[in-house]
């Protein structure tokens, strides 16, 4: 049985964030893919929740919409895009023009098919955007890449760019079945990452963690040599869908709700191993590691 420990969590953040960060960290941000097996899981509300309450405790956020020309981070805020990443691509806009800036200062960049055309540029103009894509990593201290649902190759490239991965799922068993899918998808493909598990939609205590166990009892006896650690559950709440519809965030809208609780848990434990170090091959940046994901 895995123990809450949220103060203690909350203490170690406060402690780390106390102590100077060591250099090659103040360069370099920690960027954190989105996924799930399926859609309509709550991925993206999740990725948008979390962003804003981990910008509340005083991280810069940076959202990079990698869900291909699905993208919704911006809908769920009420703020359509005037211009997508595809403007950039043509050089009509930069960067800085396209960003939706929400609250609490949260950069979202809305990709849309621009990233279909990120794929099948020439070499120069690939790396003159990517180059203007290295202000993210100015802007952000941590990346959430919101992926398409799914298990396309768009879904693990971006995994594969990434330091860790959050996959979120519900307890409905053909949601649970299309995780596993995408756990051993990730698996097959060698993309060794630090991955995490949040369960949605839970209605019991302790639900989540016993998803969880399954999970990870599954993962130790058919996918040796992957990891996955639990990030927590979000409590089953009728906030949630009253705050899509109303398009606002639900820890704005209802700060005090069940699922706004839930995402408060989340977002110390994932700042709780804000100090964590890539493996060597993963010391590059973001923009380095684009450039080799769409240069092979």
């Amino acid at each position: 049985m895995i123990a809450d420990q949220a103060e203690k969590l909350r203490a170690a953040v406060r402690k780390d964030r106390a102590a100077t960060p060591p250099p090659e960290r103040q360069r370099q941000s920690r960027v954190i893919a989105v996924t799930s097996g399926k859609g309509g899981v709550g991925k993206t509300n999740l990725v948008l929740n979390l962003a804003l309450k981990l910008a509340q405790m005083n991280s810069r956020i940076v959202v990079f919409d990698a869900d291909l020309g699905l993208g919704n981070v911006d809908i769920l805020l009420n703020a359509l895009p005037e211009f997508t990443l595809g403007d950039v691509i043509s050089g009509e806009k930069d960067i800085r023009e396209i960003m939706i800036q929400g609250p609490h200062n949260v950069q979202i960049v809305p990709g849309g098919s621009g990233l279909f055309e990120l794929a099948n540029l020439d070499l120069v103009r690939r790396n003159r955007l990517l180059g203007k894509l290295e202000l993210l990593e100015m802007e952000g201290e941590i990346i959430l890449l919101d992926t398409s649902a799914g298990i396309s190759k768009n879904v693990t490239d971006f995994i594969r760019v990434a330091d860790e991965f959050i996959l979120i799922t519900t307890p409905e068993p053909h949601a649970l079945t299309d995780a596993y899918g995408m756990l051993k998808v990730i698996a097959g493909q060698e993309i060794n990452r630090s991955g995490y598990i949040v369960i949605n939609c839970v209605r019991r205590v302790l639900e989540g963690e016993r998803i969880y166990e399954r999970l990870k009892n599954m993962v130790q006896t058919y996918l040796p040599g992957m990891e996955i650690r639990y990030l927590g559950s979000i409590d089953y709440d009728p906030a949630v869908p009253r705050a899509v519809q109303e398009f606002s965030p639900f820890i704005l809208k209802y700060p005090r709700s069940a699922a706004a609780a839930s995402i408060d848990k989340i977002a110390w434990r994932l700042l709780a191993n804000e100090g964590f170090q890539p493996p060597p091959q993963r010391q590059a940046g973001l923009i380095e590691r684009l450039k080799n994901l769409f240069t092979r």
